[in-house]
């Protein structure tokens, strides 16, 4: 079996390319702007994009996120197509069922970023191509240190200065799934998914407080927070259509989060 990773050198790209090859598949891992309309791309999982610097990079996250897969789907060959979308879009939603209805206010710059992952999505659904699906992850959590998650940015911070300066409040929360499980379930769901859209998340949220306190015990670093700070509460992610029909279960995050402050260590030699 053949896969395409689209943005093979990402933080997600890179490791799926690894747990595929270490499952014995075939992977082609294009590089940036690479063409390809005339190849055979069996499986295609798009992890493509523009994220945290949305901000300073507009007409490129409007590139990456939805022009690129438009054009795959408009031209090329492939068996499946896995668009990567985000669970960010439920923020202004009432629930985060796949099929809640999305608001976006295309007057906030902060919603840029959603605005081209859900056309991305709509260019999916619209292309009446067979085998297009769409995961929307929610906040993944692994060894992408030099990103500006939040996870990543408490790590960096705790390692390197002995101290974490809280910008949000404690009791602020979202969903994280770890990349091993994102990892495992997505070649799944490119293959086997018998549904449009899929919520990749491990349907729990968890405080700012929780997260905070197991960096704060693994690092031995100190924390404090910013007065009056402002607090956030995502909506929480249904995980139900994965686990009923992959029986994804995904692993709880906290216990993962000491490692990752050894594994921090050890490459900055901290």
């Amino acid at each position: 079996m053949k896969f395409t990773v689209i943005g093979a050198g990402g933080f997600i790209g890179s490791a799926l390319v690894d747990a595929l090859r270490s499952s014995g598949m075939a992977v082609h891992a294009p590089a940036r702007g690479q063409e390809l309309a005339d190849a055979d791309l069996g499986h295609v999982i798009f992890a493509a994009g523009v994220t945290a610097d949305f901000r300073t990079r507009p007409f490129d996250a409007v590139e990456a996120n939805t022009a690129l897969p438009s054009r795959l789907l408009r031209e090329g060959r492939f068996d499946s197509f896995l668009y990567l979308s985000s669970a960010r879009i439920y923020r202004n939603a009432s629930d985060g069922t796949e099929a809640a209805d999305i608001f976006v206010n295309p007057n906030d710059a902060e919603q840029l970023y959603d605005l081209t992952k859900l056309a991305g999505e709509a260019v999916c659904r619209a292309s009446g191509r067979a085998g297009v699906r769409v995961a929307r992850l929610s906040n993944v959590v692994g060894n992408n240190f030099n990103s500006n998650t939040f996870v990543g940015q408490l790590i960096r911070d705790a390692c390197t200065s002995g101290h974490v300066a809280l910008r949000s409040s404690l009791d602020s929360a979202k969903d994280y799934v770890l990349l091993e499980d994102v990892v495992s379930v997505l070649p799944r769901i490119a293959v086997e998914g018998k549904s449009f859209c899929y919520n990749v998340a491990s349907g729990v949220n968890l405080t700012h407080e929780a997260v905070l306190a197991e960096v704060l015990r693994a690092s031995g670093a100190t924390s404090s927070v910013m007065e009056s700070p402002p607090r956030s509460i995502s909506t929480a992610i249904d995980i139900s259509r994965i686990a009923g029909e992959f029986s994804f279960k995904p692993s709880p995050v906290l216990p993962a989060i000491g490692g990752l402050v050894n594994e921090y260590r050890k490459t900055t030699a901290c």
